[in-house]
């Protein structure tokens, strides 16, 4: 009886050996193999992109200040045109007709004063004389002043006919580019019609608006003196490169209340007038980091609003941990704060595994990470 109890205790430790055996193996085949990189610290270029909106440095509506029909048009539309150049002509005969007008009746005036004024003269010597009595001469000086007073408005009134009629020849107040004429030729226009937009391209601004965040890291740096936060480059709607630099030059005085974002104002040089009013791109920064850690995007998870990657220690297991970006560019993050140069992260699959684990890690160097 002692015999075969000794064999079944030999063939249950066998037993129990093996099943060990087979679960270690099983435990270790569990593993999942995933990419992890060391950290380090590398100098980067960080370039941000912006929404921007092209106006040309000025842009002014040409309006009709007379009303009249639309006589000649001596431009075309998308025209270079100079400071002084005509325009624009309206039709004048009615404006010439009160010029006429009101320098006839200044002549009248200017007759009628210095009939006046020899009044005055007789009046006064009879008075010296004693034949007529002094408040004649009060009389007199009172008539003449009343003409010279009617002479001054009559200047004026001349004065307003020829600036009236002066309206009816239209001409550019700088040196631009002509927009779309919206009336023809014989078109009967009133004050105030739109004729056409002239613009200054030889230079634009580009407005775009940054966060609260940004505006005080830029802030920062212009206090440290470096001036290289000023400096900006223009990506074009097709995506291309603007041959121009830019240079930021101010910024609004106060932060949209609904997006909490202010506008800066970057100026380019527009030679080749490629730039037009109105038109869109993308205005892009350009900053230079040294020593910076940066993570791939994909090692990164969100949970309660907070960033979390999962490191992963001696033993090969990994340990969710906090991290704050200080910024963000094509599939990368910068971190600010909450890793460290010579940790290890899992940089793909984070989704897939939990807090506490052993995995198999496959060695990505973080410079292959970032020419992909």
């Amino acid at each position: 009886m002692r015999y075969y109890t000794g064999i079944l205790t030999s063939l249950t430790a066998l037993f129990m050996a093996g099943c060990a055996t087979k679960g270690e193996s099983t435990n270790k085949e569990a593993l999942k193999s995933l990419p992890v990189t060391t950290l380090v610290t590398k100098d980067t270029t960080l370039h941000r992109s912006y929404v921007t909106d092209i106006q040309a440095v000025q842009n002014v509506e040409i309006r009709a200040r007379v009303n009249g029909f639309l006589d000649k048009i001596f431009v075309d539309e998308g025209q270079e045109v100079k400071k002084g150049q005509l325009l624009f002509g309206i039709s004048d005969a009615e404006y010439r007709a009160e010029l006429v007008k009101a320098k006839a009746v200044l002549s009248s005036l200017i007759a009628e004063s210095k009939a006046a004024a020899l009044e005055v003269d007789r009046v006064t010597l009879l008075v010296d004389k004693k034949v007529i009595a002094p408040s004649e001469l009060e009389v007199a000086n009172a008539k003449l002043a009343a003409a010279q007073a009617k002479i001054e408005e009559a200047r004026s009134a001349v004065s307003n006919a020829e600036m009236r009629l002066s309206y009816t020849s239209i001409r550019a107040p700088f040196d631009g580019i002509i927009d779309r004429i919206p009336l023809k030729k014989g078109s009967l226009i009133s004050e105030g019609s739109l004729l056409t937009t002239v613009s200054d391209t030889r230079e634009v601004y580009a407005y775009f608006n940054v966060s609260e965040t940004e505006y005080l890291q830029y802030n920062k740096a212009l206090a440290k003196g470096d001036n290289s936060y000023r400096k900006v480059a223009l990506i074009l709607a097709d995506g291309s490169d603007y041959n121009q630099p830019g240079n930021i030059e101010t910024m609004e005085g106060e932060f949209e209340e609904n997006t909490g974002s202010i506008a800066f104002r970057a100026r380019f040089p527009n030679p080749s007038k490629l730039l037009k009013h109105g038109a869109s791109g993308k205005v892009r920064l350009t900053t230079e980091m040294d020593s910076a850690v940066i993570i791939p995007q994909k090692a990164v998870f969100e949970m309660q609003d907070k960033n979390y990657v999962f490191v992963v220690d001696a033993a090969n297991k990994v340990k969710m941990k906090n991290f704050i970006p200080q910024a963000r560019f094509a599939h990368f993050y910068i971190v600010k704060s909450g890793l460290n140069p010579g940790e290890r992260i899992v940089c793909e699959g984070v989704r897939n595994i939990r807090d506490g684990i052993e995995i198999a890690p496959r060695s990505l160097p973080m410079d292959s990470l970032l020419s992909l």
